[in-house]
C-alpha cells in the first residue's frame, strides 16, 4: 500500500467517525426537541428502547432504565402527561417549572443516547438541552398559532403533537 492509499484509508476512517458523531448529536437534538413537545414521552421511549434491546445500558449508571419497574413508571408518567396536557388548567410548557423540567429531561435524554452509543456525555447533554429549548418554544408557538390564527381546535393540535412526540421518540431511539 502506497502513501496515497494510506491517506485515503485514514480519511475514510475519519469520515465514518465524523458521521457517527454527527448522527449521535442529531439524534440527541431531536430527542431533546421532542422533550420540548412532551417532556415524559422521550424518557418512556428510551426505557422501551432499552427493554427492546435497541439501546444498551448494562454496566452503566443508567442500567436501571432497562428494569421492568422503570418501564412501567416511565410509561405511566408519559400517559398521565398526555392526558394532563389536554386539561384547561395545565400551565404553559414555557412556564418556569415546565421549562426547567424539559431542559433537565432533554439533558438526560442526550446523556442516555450518548451512554448507549459510547459518545461524549457533555456534548450530548448540551445538545439535548438545546433541542429541548427549541422544541419547547417552537411547539408552543406553533400550537398557539394554529389555535389562534388558523382556528384549529386546541384538542386537535394537542393530539397531533402527541402523535409527533410518540412516533418521533420511537423513531429516534430505534436509529441509534
Amino acid at each position: 500500500m502506497n502513501a496515497a492509499d494510506c491517506r485515503l484509508v485514514g480519511w475514510a476512517k475519519l469520515s465514518r467517525t465524523f458521521v457517527k458523531v454527527m448522527t449521535l448529536l442529531l439524534l440527541c437534538f431531536l430527542l431533546g426537541f421532542v422533550t420540548g413537545l412532551r417532556s415524559l414521552t422521550p424518557p418512556a421511549a428510551v426505557s422501551w428502547a432499552a427493554h427492546l434491546g435497541w439501546l444498551h445500558f448494562a454496566g452503566t449508571k443508567l442500567a436501571f432504565i432497562d428494569s421492568p419497574a422503570a418501564l412501567v413508571v416511565f410509561t405511566l408518567l408519559a400517559l398521565v402527561e398526555l392526558i394532563a396536557d389536554k386539561l384547561p388548567k395545565t400551565p404553559a410548557r414555557t412556564a418556569p417549572l415546565g421549562l426547567t423540567a424539559r431542559v433537565v429531561i432533554g439533558c438526560l435524554c442526550g446523556l442516555a443516547l450518548a451512554t448507549s452509543a459510547g459518545g461524549n456525555l457533555l456534548i450530548a447533554a448540551i445538545v439535548g438541552i438545546a433541542g429541548a429549548l427549541v422544541g419547547t418554544f417552537a411547539g408552543y408557538n406553533i400550537r398557539r398559532g394554529l389555535v389562534l390564527r388558523a382556528h384549529v381546535p386546541d384538542f386537535g393540535v394537542a393530539l397531533a403533537e402527541d402523535l409527533v412526540a410518540i412516533a418521533g421518540s420511537l423513531l429516534i431511539v430505534s436509529h441509534l
